[in-house]
């Protein structure tokens, strides 16, 4: 099994900045992708970004040129920057990892963001 803790999340102004973590634990090996998904109130959990194991990195449209994500091999996590936030960026986040045997997803258990003035 792997676990995912999440940190970093919190209340930010609009055009703020804040830089989630992604703490992975357990059975190391086994994670192939990792990245982060958001869910708004009422809205459907979406895939915000996603880092391959060799470090290639996709991003959803609304978040492109804003949010970078990375991954520190050596420390187990990924990190989440997250630049000129908007007030629809305003979700949990959760931090995903998934199985590199077999397609299994795990999943922190969420940090919330909220962008408000």
């Amino acid at each position: 099994q792997v676990q995912l803790v999440e940190s970093g999340g919190g209340l930010v102004q609009p055009g703020g900045s804040l830089r989630l973590s992604c703490l992975a634990s357990g059975s190391l090996l086994k994670i192939n992708n990792m990245g982060w998904y958001r869910q708004a109130p009422g809205k459907e959990r979406e895939l915000v970004t996603t880092i391959a194991w060799l470090g290639s990195a996709s991003y959803a449209d609304s978040v492109k040129g804003r949010f970078t994500i990375s991954r520190d091999s050596a420390k187990n996590t990924v990190y989440l920057q997250m630049n000129s936030l908007k007030p629809e960026d305003t979700a949990v986040y959760y931090c995903y990892a998934d199985d590199l045997f077999t397609a299994s997803i795990y999943w922190g258990q969420g940090t919330q963001v909220t962008v408000s003035s």
